[in-house]
């Protein structure tokens, strides 16, 4: 099926209603709000474990990345952070002046910026870790190991043909 992209959402190219009964179109519209609830109640659930830490989940994912890929200039950063749509620069800027993330010219052009944790980053990064595995615990508690599988590859197949699609496929795998 072909696809055209609108911003950041890829659109199904079809001509077929998929709401042609009223019971099919509740049913997707039951989906589309699950899925917004469940966003945003794991967000929430996130910021919760974060919040003795003094961070926001999108500046833990920062950080996160940076600890798995340091030296990302802020572009390569952007390939890889679902949490902003654009350049997450404002968020660097934080954790610069926070002191946990450091800007270092590049080598060969200086006009190159590369980004690097600080000890203190480095060492938040191992707290940040703590509270992703407990989040994890929690969310496999609620779907179980069974589910867990069908739910990603549901997902996956989502957002597979989007540029938050594609950033979580960079991080994690394709998905298959």
């Amino acid at each position: 099926m072909a696809t055209r992209r609108l911003d950041d959402t890829a659109v199904p190219d079809t001509h077929r209603d998929h709401r042609s009964t009223p019971a099919a179109g509740d049913r997707l519209a039951e989906l589309r709000y699950l899925i917004l609830a469940a966003q945003r109640e794991g967000n929430r659930l996130l910021a919760q474990l974060l919040r003795p830490l003094g961070l926001t989940p999108a500046q833990a994912e920062i950080i996160s990345v940076l600890a798995e890929h340091e030296g990302l200039t802020l572009a390569g950063l952007s390939r890889y952070v679902v949490c902003e749509t654009g350049s997450p620069s404002r968020l660097v800027d934080t954790l610069v002046r926070r002191g946990l993330v450091e800007r270092e010219g590049g080598r060969l052009d200086r006009r190159v910026v590369h980004l690097y944790l600080t000890q203190a980053g480095r060492e938040l990064a191992a707290r940040i870790s703590e509270c992703d595995r407990r989040f994890d615990a929690m969310y496999e508690d609620l779907i179980g190991e069974r589910d867990l599988d069908a739910v990603i590859k549901t997902l996956h197949r989502l957002v597979e043909t989007t540029i938050s699609g594609s950033k979580v496929a960079r991080r994690f795998g394709s998905g298959d």
